[in-house]
């Protein structure tokens, strides 16, 4: 019933290749095969709809199956990756998990029984309406992760219009909002979805040079890391149609010298939240960090120079924090924005936001700039708290190649007084080897809470 169109689609593309894995392809009748066998496993492991299922996998050819049979059976799904292997137990103990399917390195399959109950008031809501759930966790790498509970028949409705069939990179994570939008436009759209043991530059442009991926989505950061590998001339990439980023802020100098490199390919902004999901969108251009976004289902404003999204999409609610909704139903995501008639541009968290003395100091405007000097690989920008001021800018910085560190420091801050009002430029300037990423390939921004 909720994935009857996908299979329909699928029962029609003959042997054309669904996934390539460990670089091996599986083809659509395989993976319909594979629907069909977790479908009928789970009746007679007598998985009931509603249970709780901790998916423990990546996009292998069984957890693609086991998920979308898994959604038939109308289940809440918990997917966890390696990425989170450390907080694997306090999000299985979150999420209530009650039974969990284990993926080994060749996708074999172990279920083990949980001690949850899967006893929430959204979950007991979700069970009423008999949908399918999708449990994801934010990305916070400090404190307590937020646990997500979506509606997936809700999250589907997107995907019924077929759009373009195009072979694309499965760069984004299993557990994460964009990682499973990229999979279903994938299966909804018939494509090829191109998988990669590691998330290395050259690893990366060596799938997309084997297999002719014609879409990359990409993190800011891994995108910034491509660039200074230089691992694109290494490769053929001429496949490729779409890069699109997101899930954080692209520096505006890392975006036009993405432009630059690869001119025949367009450039995509892609906005969403994990509460929300993934919107519509359309950048003013490839080199431009303005970017319309909304669609079908979406709805958009702007209070207090924070953007708030509704959507038909939007989750049921945390597991484990008070709802994050206005009184008339808009999500506020934290994002501080300018408006261009129909078009944004996001400068990031608004707590992220350093305040001196009252000043407030946007990160990404200050990275912008030091992004621009001379052998600078890549920066992070974050506030320090201190007695007098409240907090003080500070920056890691890795270099292209290894320079005189104290020479490097005073050179930058000349740099920066030129370009920056005083309380803007940076007082403590670390050199660094690399800088702090998260499993998601994002920067981790916040140094303490």
């Amino acid at each position: 019933m909720f994935i009857d169109f996908f299979l329909e689609r699928f029962a029609g593309e003959g042997d054309k290749n669904a996934i390539i894995w460990q670089d091996r392809p599986y083809t659509y009748p395989h993976l319909l095969e594979r629907i069909s066998y977790w479908s009928k496993r789970l009746r007679e492991e007598k998985i009931q709809p509603g249970t709780v299922t901790v998916l423990e996998g990546d996009f292998s050819p069984e957890a693609v199956a086991l998920l979308l049979a898994l959604i038939e059976q109308g289940c809440v799904i918990v997917p966890l990756t390696a990425a989170v292997a450390t907080r694997k137990e306090e999000f299985i103990e979150t999420a209530q998990g009650e039974i969990s399917f284990i993926f080994t390195p060749d996708d074999q399959v172990r279920i083990k029984k949980l001690p949850g109950k899967g006893r929430h008031v959204l979950y007991d809501k979700l069970r009423a309406e008999k949908h399918p759930g999708l449990v994801l966790f934010s990305s916070g790498t400090t404190g307590k992760a937020k646990a997500i509970l979506h509606d997936v028949e809700h999250l589907l409705q997107k995907y019924k219009v077929k759009r373009k069939d195009f072979t694309t990179l499965a760069f984004l994570l299993f557990d994460h909002i964009a990682g499973i939008d990229t999979l279903l436009y994938v299966l909804s759209n018939c494509s090829c979805l191109v998988t990669v043991e590691e998330r290395l530059p050259d690893i990366v442009c060596r799938v997309i040079e084997k297999y002719k991926v014609e879409v990359l989505p990409v993190s800011a950061t891994f995108m910034n890391l491509l660039i200074f590998s230089e691992a694109y001339s290494r490769y053929d990439l001429s496949s490729l149609k779409y890069i699109a980023y997101g899930s954080e802020v692209m520096l505006e100098s890392t975006l036009k010298k993405s432009a630059a490199l690869f001119p025949g390919v367009a450039i995509l902004q892609k906005y969403g939240t994990t509460e929300v999901g993934t919107l519509r969108s359309k950048s003013r251009s490839s080199d431009s960090p303005w970017v319309k976004i909304g669609g079908e289902g979406f709805a958009t404003r702007v209070v207090d120079g924070i953007l708030q999204i509704k959507a038909h999409s939007a989750m049921l609610g945390y597991l484990n924090s008070p709802s994050p909704f206005t009184e008339d139903g808009w999500f506020v995501t934290g994002d501080r924005v300018e408006v261009d008639g129909e078009y944004y541009r996001i400068y990031g968290r608004d707590c992220d936001i350093i305040n001196i003395g009252g000043e407030k100091v946007f990160p990404t405007e200050v990275e912008n700039l030091i992004q621009t000097f001379d052998n600078v690989a890549e920066v992070l920008v974050y506030g320090e708290k201190n007695n007098i001021t409240g907090n003080i800018v500070c920056a890691d910085i890795s270099l292209v190649k290894k320079e005189d560190g104290k020479k490097f420091i005073i050179n930058l801050k000349k740099f920066c007084l030129q370009h920056l009002q005083p309380y803007k430029v940076p007082i403590k300037i670390k050199i660094v080897d690399q800088l702090d990423l998260s499993a998601r390939f994002k920067k981790v921004r916040r140094k303490e809470d």
